[in-house]
Order: C-alpha cells, then structure tokens, then sequence
C-alpha cells in the first residue's frame, strides 16, 4: 500500500497541513510511529507521543489545537477515531482484493461452485453441491462441507469449520477457529440414568452482515434452524445454542452462553461471560451486563440487567448497597437485641 497524504485526504475529506505528496505505506501506533507511517490521535492521553512520533503524518480532530512544535504532518479531519477507522477499513478491503487464487492441495468437489474473484488456500475442503458466491476468501486448513451456500464478499479464515447444510448471505466474516452447524447438544434421559443422543437434523443460517469471532460454536437445529439475523456481531468463544435465534444488530461479547430455543431480540447488547438459559425470550434493546445470569424471559424493551441471577439494575444497585453494609447492619440488629 503506498497513498499520498493527498489522496488520503480525499479519501478522508480533511485538509492536509503540509505537503500533500508526502507518502505513506503503512498504519503505525502513534508512540510507535516511524518514517512511512500514518498515526492518529483520537484520546488526549497519548498527546505527548505527537509531539516525539516519526509517524510521517497523523489524522487529528479539526478542532485539535497541538501546545508543542511538531516533527509531523498533520492532516485534519472531522473526527480523528472515525476518520481513521474509514482508513483502516480502505485498507482492508484493498488487501482482500489483492488476495485471488488457488494455492496447492486442496479439494473442492466437482458439484460445487465458487464465483469470480475467490481465494482458496491451501489444505481447505469444500463439499459436495456447495454454491459460493463472487470475492469469496477461503483461507487454509478451512473445511466447508456439503451442500453449504453461501453469498458474495464472505471471508473465511483459517481452521474454520462450516458444517453441511449452513447457509450464509452477504458480507459475513468468520474467524479463525471457529465451528458453524456441528450437532446441538441434545440427548433425552432413559429409565436406566443414561442419555440417548437426539439427531440434530436442522441448520444454521447467517444472514447479510454476521461477523463469528474466533473459536465461537454456533449449533445446527435439532429440527428447523438457528438464525443469526443481519448484521450481528459475535465475539470470540461464545456458544450458541441449537434452535437459539438472534435479532438483527445485537452484539454479544466473549464466553457468553446462549441455551437452546432462546430468541434474542434486535440491538441487543451482551456483555461477557453472561448466561441465558434455554426457551427464553429477550426483548429487544436489552443490555445484559458482564457475568449476568438470565433465568427468566425479558418482556419489556430497553431493560438492563445486571447480576446473578438477573434482576432489574436499578434494584440490584440498591440491594448491592445494602448487601456492602451488612457487617453493620449485623451488629447493629445484635446491639438493639441485648437492649431489647
């Protein structure tokens, strides 16, 4: 990648403080910056390294007004985090484009098909009557099996594995790692105290927009599907449930525990480490908070909940307050008992 800072803040649509054709070839930390590179500063706290980057040049606020002389270029633009977010997006998409081919071994079965413009790497699998659409990026040790569909502009990364029968839209992304359609967890208890596994003969469905972070296991339905709706996030090391559907744009943080037959609503915000058992409803809107146990459907949008288990925050705040004073609470109770 090399642009002028020029070209960048076309890109950008900020103004440049120097000389426009000044070149850069890459993204630096700001405290880490060196020759060629391009920083930001978006938090004040790190306004110091300004003043010492080798950083080529940095994308500041408009309205940012440095107090020292600077070694840089600075190039203005509305807001510093988002401009540079929009570069870092620029960037991305200018290294999947680059990435087109096929690398040595790997197998895709003659009934299926892949679009223009796709990348295969090396030791990936694809199934019998797979349908893959255009730009697709099939990184290697991926496996893919049979009769899986999936739109244009997907991203698979390496060690991923999509088990037969998933379908996937547009623009999906899946990190390393991670397992999409493999059995839900579901076995029936017999009279002799032992489980008998239940067949798990439904699906998994991603639409448009669904990010999978690494080593996440989403589970195929016992019967039907489970739906992630357009635009979810998920991050790293989150199981999702067979029969489990989330709504579109909600967002769910890492080692979250999602059970079976549970339906989350739309912009959902759930933090990490939460738990929500199984055949509940989650309204949309809700935040559920960091280690929050959910045993019970939430009805009404908006809600935040917080605590294990789950009760409204503003109780748990208050019960919490009482809860930090119970030491004193104690001995008064046992000083009005003598009297008493």
């Amino acid at each position: 990648m090399e642009f002028t800072l020029g070209q960048l803040a076309a890109l950008l649509e900020g103004k440049v403080e120097g000389d426009e054709s000044q070149k850069v070839t890459r993204l630096d930390k700001i405290q880490e910056g060196k020759i060629g590179g391009i920083s930001f500063l978006a938090n004040e706290k790190y306004e110091p390294f300004l003043y010492e980057t080798a950083s080529t040049a940095v994308i500041v606020s408009e309205n940012f007004v440095p107090t020292k002389p600077l070694k840089t270029t600075l190039l203005r633009v509305k807001d510093a985090y988002l401009g540079f977010t929009k570069l870092l997006e620029a960037y991305a998409q200018f290294t999947k484009a680059m990435l087109v081919g096929v690398e040595e071994p790997n197998f895709m079965h003659s009934t299926s098909t892949i679009g223009e413009n796709h990348y295969r790497g090396a030791f990936s699998y694809i199934g019998k009557n797979c349908h893959l659409g255009h730009n697709v990026k099939i990184h290697p040790q991926s496996y893919i099996g049979d009769n899986v569909k999936m739109g244009d502009n997907c991203i698979i990364h390496a060690g991923v594995k999509i088990c037969s029968d998933t379908l996937i839209g547009n623009n999906c992304e899946i990190f390393p790692g991670a397992v999409i359609g493999a059995d839900g967890f579901g076995f029936a208890p017999q009279s002799d105290g032992t489980y008998k596994a239940i067949p798990q003969i439904g699906n998994v469905i991603l639409e448009n927009d669904v990010s999978i972070g690494s080593n996440t296991t989403v589970d195929r339905a016992t019967m039907g599907s489970t739906i992630l709706r357009k635009g979810t996030k998920i991050d790293n090391q989150v199981q999702i449930a067979h029969n489990v559907e989330i709504g579109e744009n909600t967002v769910i943080a890492a080692q979250t525990g999602i059970s079976g037959s549970t339906t989350i609503g739309k912009n959902c915000v759930i933090a990490g480490k939460a738990g929500i058992v199984g055949h509940l409803k989650i309204a949309d809107y809700t935040t559920i908070g960091a280690n929050t146990g959910i045993s019970k459907s939430i009805k009404k949008s908006g809600e935040t909940h917080f605590g294990y288990m789950s009760m409204d925050m503003k109780d748990f705040l208050k019960s919490y307050a009482l809860f930090k004073n119970l030491d004193g609470l104690e001995k008064r109770i046992r000083e009005l008992e003598k009297k008493g």
